[in-house]
């Protein structure tokens, strides 16, 4: 009697703790299905890095521990990441395609740990991207955290590298574009003009 009874009681245990995953699991999907990557364009360019990985998980910027459930990054799982010069590919197992467009990537460096994933010292690499929002009234701009791990020696300096180069790109572009839309200062002749008037 007793043992059936310690039986019972093993049961409920596990089966109180699997519907309290599950509803924990449904509350963040739900909290994060305005969030996703970007259309992946018709015609892009050939890869400057191709790299197999290890996808561990996305974060919020900054929050290793906080798992996002972003549509096509929310498991972990065997991957292949390609650099373009348009942008990052990442194909994971089972999920649908993700691409970031060069211009939402704001970089790449070491890590050492994310959500469920420890390993040595700068043993993974943080992708910093700016993730898409859907359905919000206030426009805002995400940053999240897309941990990989590569499988091969020599691939994780060559994704930092690449992603890095890329993320530079647009931004360089974008502050040329800034300073020639930028009013002219006047020259000083112009201002002891201004100040005979």
């Amino acid at each position: 009697m007793d043992k059936v009874i310690g039986t019972l009681v093993a049961v409920a245990v596990v089966a109180l703790v699997g519907w309290l995953m599950y509803r924990s699991w449904k509350r963040r999907t739900v909290r994060d299905e305005s969030l996703s990557s970007y259309p992946v364009p018709a015609e892009h360019a050939a890869p400057v890095v191709d790299a197999e990985v290890l996808y561990v998980a996305t974060t919020p910027l900054g929050e290793p521990l906080e798992r996002l459930a972003v549509h096509g990054l929310a498991f972990r799982g065997s991957g292949h990441l390609e650099v373009l010069p348009e942008g990052l590919i990442l194909r994971i197992a089972g999920e649908s395609l993700t691409f970031v467009p060069a211009d939402r990537l704001v970089g790449a460096q070491l890590a050492s740990y994310a959500i469920d994933r420890g390993v040595e010292p700068e043993g993974l690499v943080a992708l910093t991207w700016i993730a898409q929002e859907h359905g919000t009234v206030e426009r805002t701009e995400p940053r999240v955290d897309s941990y990989v791990r590569a499988r091969y020696p020599g691939d994780q300096a060559r994704i930092i590298q690449a992603v890095n180069d890329i993320a530079a790109a647009p931004a360089a572009q974008r502050s040329e574009q800034d300073i020639a839309a930028a009013p002219a200062a006047p020259r000083p002749e112009q201002e002891s003009e201004a100040s005979n008037d």
